[in-house]
């Protein structure tokens, strides 16, 4: 028997749907499977059995309720009309109107921040707190992708480089120490690079052995003085600190400030190995890992010791395969010329002395040097993928003084509300920044602000690599499984936002008539889910819209 369940008010006839609905059943077996209700008004379920006690469920009695389970068939019903995916606009008026009723229909506290203006013809099409400061999350990332672009171009490169202090010696000596410099390279690893996380460190290594380098009678020497030396962003939460999203911020990194901790079992029965990922000679591994003979599992627990050992406990099947597990590195710089030290004795280069921190002198020659792909490829990555470490290298060495002083997150705050007020033309108390990437909670930022930074670039002349970085609704990275099969789809492109308390989306998209269209959505409160789909809705009506 089938039970159609229509709604309040209808129960009076439910006796009468049974008998009707029983005698269809029994003309039509199959009935409930071939329901031509349209799929959003028709969902099939089982009703939920009572539950069987586990340790008598081969021998227990027949559950009652089991043999009166029946495939139902209910009809969603709702108080309110449901708010269409998008609309089809045909004027201003009606585009503001459409708008309305979905930040009316969709988050049920919180505040809004809406804002969209049509590049191609000047004027605003929808406004909605457009002067509130709101946290933005990670659509900050275009502030810090405005000012790189703006200052270095889309072809600017980063160096990693290695000095000498001290002469190099016919047999190949240093006479001196070797310095490490980092110049904020957020790309300083594989995924630029064929090959493993200590790819560039690899490269660089065989660089200078090239160079004739075959053993340095001094130190290893960190230089990180290009960043201030505060690793942490005031305003991140402690809880995100361990997380790769959060590592700590250096000018010289690696890997995105990360090692993997290899764990595997040794071969025919030896004890098991337990290895860094890129290998680095400033972390001590302590292990207790044993091996359990014939099991393909494992129980294993990974955790840092202080700031330089991770230690390594529990079990690993002889069976098993690799298990790996990440950890954020707590002295970036060290971690980084750690490896380097690793990978030049693979290529047969000792170094005498200790490694450490320190400043390259103004007299120390270069030896050699490895450079980042170019600003625009690190930029698309960072927008992308919403790769904090990105943002936060990137929005330093955006603040750098041509003095060469250390890049910081107080002096781009400064840059930024200089370029808010004599490049956009807004206020400079529209926007603050703690840091570059958005994850701090004390970042905030109007969507006026936003929007007219979206002007801004879309008009420079490196604005189309501005908008190569972004996103593509229904296509690609954050974007690619939202607002499919609109009118969005394969046009919009903008940067996503996301916190617990925050969804916002910021970029541009083309009107049916060609009018280019740059919004800045913005929500801050605890709906956000409804706050999300009220975001895609607004977004294809935007692509859908038209004037006539």
């Amino acid at each position: 028997m089938i039970e159609r369940r229509i709604g309040p008010g209808h129960y009076g006839h439910g006796p009468l749907i049974v008998i009707a609905l029983f005698l269809l059943a029994l003309a039509e077996p199959a009935f409930g499977a071939k329901s031509t209700l349209p799929a959003q008004d028709a969902v099939l379920t089982p009703e939920p059995a009572s539950p069987t006690p586990a340790l008598h469920a081969a021998t227990a009695e027949p559950d009652p309720q089991r043999r009166r389970r029946r495939r139902v068939r209910r009809r969603r019903v709702s108080a309110v009309a449901p708010v269409p995916a998008f609309t089809s606009p045909r004027s201003v008026t009606a585009l503001a109107s459409d708008i309305d009723v979905m930040l009316g229909g969709g988050a049920r506290d919180g505040r809004w921040g809406v804002l969209v203006v049509s590049l191609t013809r000047g004027d605003t099409l929808f406004s909605r707190g457009e002067n509130e400061m709101l946290q933005p999350a990670s659509t900050f990332k275009l502030m810090t992708s405005v000012l790189a672009l703006d200052r270095f171009g889309p072809d600017y490169q980063l160096s990693t480089d290695v000095f000498r202090d001290g002469p190099l010696a016919p047999d190949g000596t240093v006479q001196g120490n070797l310095y490490l410099r980092g110049a904020g390279d957020p790309g300083f690893s594989n995924r630029f690079l064929r090959g493993e996380p200590s790819a560039p460190v690899d490269l660089l290594a065989q660089f200078i052995a090239g160079a004739g380098v075959k053993y340095v009678s001094g130190d290893l020497v960190a230089d990180a003085s290009a960043f201030e030396s505060r690793k942490i962003p005031e305003g991140w939460r402690s809880r995100y600190l361990g997380l790769s999203y959060a590592a700590p911020v250096s000018a010289l990194s690696l890997n995105e400030n990360t090692v993997w901790v290899v764990i595997e079992p040794g071969e025919n029965g030896g004890p098991p190995k337990v290895r860094l990922d890129p290998s680095s000679s400033s972390l001590t591994v302590t292990s207790s890992v044993k091996v359990v003979k014939g099991s393909r599992g494992a129980r294993l627990s990974v955790r840092r010791l202080g700031e330089n050992t991770i230690n390594a406990r529990g079990w690993i099947g002889s069976r098993a395969g690799p298990r790996r597990y990440e950890l954020v590195v707590d002295e970036p710089a060290l971690f980084t010329t750690g490896a380097l030290r690793d990978a030049l004795a693979e290529q047969g280069v000792n170094v005498a002395g200790v490694i450490r921190l320190g400043t390259t002198p103004g007299n120390a020659q270069r030896v050699t040097g490895l450079s980042s792909p170019p600003l625009s490829r690190l930029i698309a990555v960072m927008n992308r993928e919403s790769v904090n470490h990105y943002a936060e290298l990137l929005f330093r060495n955006a603040s750098r003084g041509t003095d060469s002083s250390a890049g910081s997150a107080e002096a781009g705050n400064a840059m930024l509300r200089r370029f808010a007020s004599e490049r956009l033309g807004v206020d400079s108390a529209d926007v603050y920044a703690a840091d570059g990437s958005g994850l701090s909670v004390l970042d905030r930022v109007t969507p006026r602000a936003m929007v007219h930074l979206l002007d801004y670039a879309h008009k420079a002349s490196w604005g189309s690599a501005f908008h190569a970085s972004l996103p593509v609704a229904g296509e690609s990275e954050l974007l690619r499984r939202r607002m499919r099969s609109t009118p969005a789809q394969g046009n919009l492109h903008a940067k996503t936002g996301t916190t617990n308390n925050i969804i916002s989306l910021a970029g541009y998209v083309t009107a049916l008539d060609g009018e280019v269209l740059a919004f800045a959505f913005i929500y801050n409160g605890n709906d956000r889910w409804r706050a999300k789909e009220t975001i895609d809705q607004m977004g294809a009506t935007l692509a859908n819209f038209v004037r006539e």
